[in-house]
């Protein structure tokens, strides 16, 4: 399986985003994947931590200390770092997570909502999330198993780690990992991506560095040329894949109008 692809029609980006959806034990089309689209395929897995800058590892901590102390009033408060992290990443606070979906589609409305962007290539990355959690470390690996689940939890994660000190702590004594996990529904935002967060064992970890590392049949990133962004956007569109139903409000509906309403080819203003 080549792990970097490079589809030239609409069909063959939905061919190799579901290929290898079949689960031959249970007899249906229920993939082990994770999806992340990016609008331009020379994007590194930058966490909004790392984008923070600074000596941000060492101000993580601090952010989400501050951050539940003064949430409270707003959250419904948990003894439990996973769940606030998860809430964190949710609220727009820097952290080590990262954005996945278990939906192509909703990776392709990643991949294409921004129009600026239109003159680059864009990505889509798919990452086979039960080979990556029965690559980890055995003592983590039975934790994980024994659940019989293969993307784990917030309640899963907190029995395993008990937070980030600890999550560091396996990270130096096991050497690098990831996980994927699916935060609590907080709202319908969270419902409607179906969204799953990646966390790394160390806060200065890069998602796409590690993969390269891995065997090739954990991951592939799906190419969406420059030339198929128009089509697949309108089709998603067209599949109710959009702003409007991705980020439910009225904030959401004012960009996906926005957005369907640009002008374009002969219709778009001339400028001078």
């Amino acid at each position: 399986m080549s792990n970097i692809l490079t589809p030239t029609t609409w069909s063959e980006v939905y061919e190799a985003l579901f290929e290898d959806s079949y689960n031959p034990r249970i007899e249906r089309y229920k993939s082990r994947f994770a999806f992340r689209g990016v609008s331009n395929k020379d994007y590194k897995m930058e966490t909004s931590l790392m984008r923070l800058g600074g000596d941000y590892t060492k101000v993580e901590s601090h952010l989400l200390r501050q951050f539940k102390k003064y949430a409270h009033r707003h959250i419904e408060p948990k003894d439990d770092d996973w769940y606030w992290l998860s809430v964190a990443q949710h609220y727009g606070l820097p952290t080590r997570l990262l954005d996945w979906t278990y939906s192509p589609d909703v990776a392709l409305h990643f991949a294409t909502a921004n129009t600026n962007q239109y003159d680059k290539d864009g990505a889509v990355w798919k990452v086979n999330y039960k080979k990556v959690h029965i690559s980890l470390p055995p003592v983590l690996f039975g934790k994980a198993k024994q659940d019989n689940t293969w993307i784990l939890t917030v309640e899963m994660l907190e029995t395993m780690f008990e937070g980030l000190e600890k999550l560091n702590e396996k990270g130096f004594t096991h050497g690098d990992f990831v996980l994927f996990f699916e935060p609590p529904t907080l709202d319908d935002r969270i419902y409607n991506q179906f969204a799953y967060f990646s966390a790394c064992s160390r806060p200065d970890m890069l998602v796409d560095e590690w993969l390269k590392t891995k065997p090739d049949d954990m991951w592939q990133k799906v190419i969406i040329p420059k030339e198929l962004k128009w089509e697949l956007r309108d089709k998603l569109d067209q599949r109710n894949i959009s702003e409007r139903t991705l980020f439910p409000g009225m904030g959401g509906l004012a960009d996906w109008l926005k957005r369907y309403y640009l002008p374009t080819g002969s219709s778009a203003k001339k400028t001078p």
